[in-house]
């Protein structure tokens, strides 16, 4: 499949058009510049239809500041790929898309790393390479009818969600995507809402669909890499718990926002999963422009998560540790979030903060992390409970160089008494992401994180957290035609 999905791509490429048809966001994510229109004949709706093409290459080199037998070692891997997308015009407002996507290793590290894999296990799929010797991954991950009017979407099918707590987070070379239903609209003015039910995922290091919201517990020794193994996954909400109560893991989410043109913009989204917990989340910002030009914005996060069975099944820890949890078997947790940017022409500044109360972790094994934005730094998982975290983040655009710079540091205090929690850390994370003037759909991106943290910290039950400082540098590119 590799082979014919090169080729394609090479034969696509012939006929590529030299304007970008595709704009790359910081996050990695896409915003299309060009899309297919209605036609008048059912003829014209695949000949009008577009293909869309990006290539790329991610490397990852970890290194822990002290590694300890059978839990962390340091490693490095590489990912060659991309996709090609096809959207089909619109005839009486139905068309679809299809996206096929690969990601291939060409150097093969041995296999004995896998379970050490942190960053770097996202452009494989660690179940397929130990049990079938397969290295990389080829899958159409994306795959939807769409019927819309100009202000109504309807898509069905394998798609992208980006959603408060389900996120694409597309920094590797292949998104988590989702199979089920999505409808959006704008028939509320300058307001959109945003629906959907979904039944199935595809992390980004998968090569298959597999359960929402199920931690595959098998007797098998890599049984574990089956269903969702996202390092934010709750670990006691296992396969096994779920049928033998007879629960699908289905999620239902409803969000509605306002514009991000006016003043004071709010969101509001309400996600579910039935019979085991849902989450609340509100966030309020307001924008304003001074004489000199300053632009001034605050903003504020809650969020509050409701147990509906789940805490009885898994417990009030995401790892199944819940020393120095006040009630073991309750998910009811809140977060709250607080920010402010200051800005004006090339530069930015953001200084945020979060809180997560001393009740139980926040679940988000979606790629979404709810303190992005207020206290997240690269690759941290700090909504656990008790938690709180500060960040100071500076971007400045060198625009003559048609490059953008981010310094991001963060400080965060976890609760030292939860085993099930990592220990203290601050981080420190650059940015550097170069357009090309001679080549204007090329973009690299060179990301340096340094993590320094507490290596003494002794949990209530005795046990000694792992020392959490490490580097981790990544290099990137990407090329849209």
């Amino acid at each position: 499949m590799f082979k014919i999905f090169l080729i394609a791509l090479l034969v696509v490429n012939l006929w590529a058009e030299t304007k970008l048809k595709r704009r790359l966001n910081s996050n990695s994510t896409l915003t299309y510049l060009e899309t297919p229109k209605e036609v008048d004949s059912l003829a014209d709706v695949l000949s009008e239809g577009k293909f869309y093409g990006r290539l790329r290459l991610n490397t990852f080199l970890f290194d822990w500041d002290e590694e300890v037998e059978g839990k962390t070692r340091d490693h490095e891997t590489m990912g060659v790929g991309g996709s090609l997308h096809y959207k089909s015009a619109y005839y009486g407002g139905v068309g679809f898309s299809v996206g096929a996507y690969t990601s291939q290793n060409p150097f093969h590290n041995s296999k004995d790393n896998l379970k050490y894999y942190k960053v770097g296990k996202g452009v494989m799929c660690r179940y397929d390479v130990a049990t079938k010797n397969r290295y990389g991954m080829s899958n159409i991950a994306v795959a939807y009818l769409e019927v819309k009017d100009p202000k109504n979407s309807l898509k069905v099918g394998r798609q992208i969600v980006e959603s408060y707590l389900t996120k694409s987070n597309d920094i590797k070379i292949i998104p988590n995507t989702f199979e089920g239903v999505t409808f959006s609209s704008t028939a509320i003015d300058n307001h959109k809402l945003f629906m959907g039910y979904l039944v199935k995922q595809k992390l980004r290091d998968h090569n298959r669909f597999h359960h929402l919201f199920a931690y595959d517990d098998g007797v098998g020794k890599y049984d574990k890499w089956r269903e969702n193994d996202d390092t934010a996954m709750h670990r006691g909400i296992t396969l096994s718990k779920l049928k033998a109560k007879g629960i699908d893991d289905r999620l239902f989410f409803a969000e509605v926002a306002n514009s991000k043109k006016d003043d004071f913009t709010y969101m509001v989204n309400y996600t579910a999963l039935p019979q085991l917990f849902s989450t609340l989340g509100v966030d309020l910002t307001y924008k304003w422009r001074t004489k000199d030009d300053y632009l001034l914005s605050p903003s504020v996060r809650y969020m509050h998560q409701f147990d509906n069975g789940a805490g009885a099944i898994g417990g009030a820890n995401l790892k199944t540790n819940n020393v120095a949890y006040y009630d073991k078997e309750s998910v009811e947790a809140e977060l709250y979030g607080v920010r402010f940017d200051i800005g004006k022409d090339n530069w930015r500044v953001r200084t945020g903060f979060s809180r997560v109360a001393d009740k139980a972790d926040i679940i988000s094994p979606w790629r979404a992390f709810p303190t992005n934005g207020y206290g997240y730094t690269l690759l941290q998982y700090n909504w656990y409970a008790n938690t709180t975290s500060y960040v100071v983040q500076g971007d400045y655009d060198f625009t003559k160089q048609r490059l953008h710079a981010q310094l991001r540091v963060g400080i965060q205090d976890f609760d030292d008494d939860k085993a099930g929690v990592q220990a203290d850390s601050n981080v420190y994370q650059l940015d550097l992401i170069k357009e090309f003037e001679d080549y204007p759909n090329l973009y690299a991106k060179v990301r340096m994180v340094r993590v320094v943290g507490d290596k003494g910290t002794v949990a209530r039950d005795g046990s000694l957290k792992l020392n959490p400082s490490y580097r981790d540098i990544r290099f990137e590119l990407n090329y849209l035609f």
